[in-house]
């Protein structure tokens, strides 16, 4: 452990953060580190592409990585706004014994944006994108052998790579041990929330960790990974049903499991709500019930992004922890309503223990509820029609989600259209992922006609 200690104590032999090795090979990058929007001010200024389109995504951190590799051919210039909230699996034992935003929705979309084109890209995109095993003697034991250098993870990835990667994860490592009080259980852990937590934690910065986690994996300049709040806070996520029911954290909220691990978030055999839920929020670290409730600020680089995109899209997955957690923060509904660009929904393709029962329109009512914060605070809510919010529907052939045209176009949203979809055994109709970007690109081309 002496190489691993000796990184350590480099860390700590400065009062402010060293250049890691990474930055030294490459000049060309800024060799600071801007706090706040940083994200934004770092990627836009790098030889964009008015050619291509420029979207962006309100997504979570599963469903829509598996488009993501083909919505590259049509343009990188998208800004993907994850939520903050998760609480489950891996995330979950770094934000209990650590604290901090949940960061597994973010590196989990890094490694999709990652760059494949060398073998050493492909290493350590195998690195990041690594989980140990369940068994936590077995974890425990693989861990330390990729802390101290000697796993074969590490073959292919360079002495620069090597040491960047190495030293946060024994700054995290060194995290874990100044609380001995906490037994941090490394089961299926991820190495790339791992990585990630350390730099977050020793640059202070969410932003920073982005920005270091991006160029690591060399993830191209024009596509932003934006946390919907930038935080070093804990964020947890509430929900209220209709019959006043109070379910506080997000994974009890859409995939309930007593077990550490994996967290299945496919068709699961997981109760059914005892009621609709009626909306989501932000709760304290204290309390249990909506009394606790809290108003995080909303990233200002989400609201620049918004401002000027040609896009805006709401991916598929879970609509109430995924999509909704972005949704209801302040700002968020005033900017959308404003732009005449593209708002294209995409559909689930079958329902879930959010959406159980759920019609298109009833997706529709959902996001423009959340987006008009319609059951929060009385003095913050909106009253802007679903037209403003949603124009586009994209819907995958054949899906669970009954498309009710009729309620569909009292709610003024005419444009419906139908994409070739595939079925997966774990999750049911999803779309075909050419088709579906194919399908976004001509919406996107319609409007940059009309807009040259």
């Amino acid at each position: 452990m002496a190489d691993t200690y000796g990184l350590i104590g480099a860390f700590y032999s400065k009062p402010s953060p060293p250049l890691p090795p990474f930055f030294l090979k490459t000049p060309k990058l800024p060799l600071h580190f801007p706090s706040k929007s940083m994200a934004a001010h770092c990627h836009c200024s790098s030889n964009p592409r008015p050619s291509q389109p420029s979207l962006l995504v309100f997504s979570g951190g599963t469903a829509f990585n598996g488009v993501v590799e083909e919505l590259k051919k049509l343009t990188v210039r998208v800004a993907h706004v994850l939520p903050v909230s998760d609480d489950g699996g891996s995330t979950a034992e770094i934000v209990r014994v650590l604290g901090g935003p949940a960061v597994g929705d973010i590196r989990s979309r890094c490694l999709r944006l990652a760059d494949e084109s060398t073998s050493e890209a492909l290493a350590v995109r195998r690195l990041l994108g690594h989980r140990l095993p369940i068994n936590p003697q077995q974890a425990k034991s693989e861990w330390y052998k990729i802390l101290e250098g000697e796993h074969s993870l590490w073959e292919g990835v360079s002495k620069p790579y090597r040491e960047t990667i190495r030293a946060f994860l024994a700054y995290f490592q060194n995290e874990i041990l100044r609380r001995p009080n906490e037994s941090f259980c490394f089961s299926n852990g991820s190495i790339g929330n791992f990585f990630f937590a350390g730099a977050r934690i020793f640059f202070q910065s969410l932003d920073a960790a982005i920005f270091l986690f991006s160029r690591v994996s060399d993830i191209p300049a024009e596509s932003l990974v934006l946390p919907v709040i930038s935080t070093n806070d804990r964020l947890t996520l509430g929900c209220e049903l209709w019959d006043g029911t109070i379910i506080r954290g997000q994974n009890e909220i859409s995939h309930p499991t007593n077990a550490i691990g994996s967290v299945d978030k496919g068709r699961s055999s997981v109760p059914a709500l005892p009621s609709r839920i009626k909306r989501v929020f932000y709760m304290s670290s204290e309390g249990t019930n909506s009394l606790h409730e809290v108003f995080p600020t909303v990233n200002q680089a989400v609201l620049d992004q918004l401002s000027n995109v040609d896009c805006i899209v709401y991916a598929m997955g879970s609509l109430f922890t995924s999509l909704c957690p972005s949704l209801v923060l302040l700002g968020i509904g005033e900017i959308i309503s404003s732009r005449s660009c593209p708002k294209v929904l995409l559909l689930n393709g079958s329902h879930d223990r959010e959406t159980s029962g759920f019609s298109a329109s009833s997706f529709v009512t959902a996001i423009t509820d959340a987006l008009n914060r319609t059951y929060g605070n009385s003095h913050n809510c909106l009253r802007n029609l679903p037209s403003q919010y949603i124009n586009t529907l994209l819907v995958p052939k054949d899906g669970e989600i009954p498309i009710d045209i009729q309620s569909l176009s009292s709610q003024g949203i005419f444009d419906v259209i139908i994409v070739n979809s595939i079925h997966d055994p774990k999750v049911g109709t999803i779309f075909d992922p050419v088709s579906l970007i194919n399908a976004l690109g001509n919406v996107v081309s319609r409007y940059m006609r009309t807009k040259d």
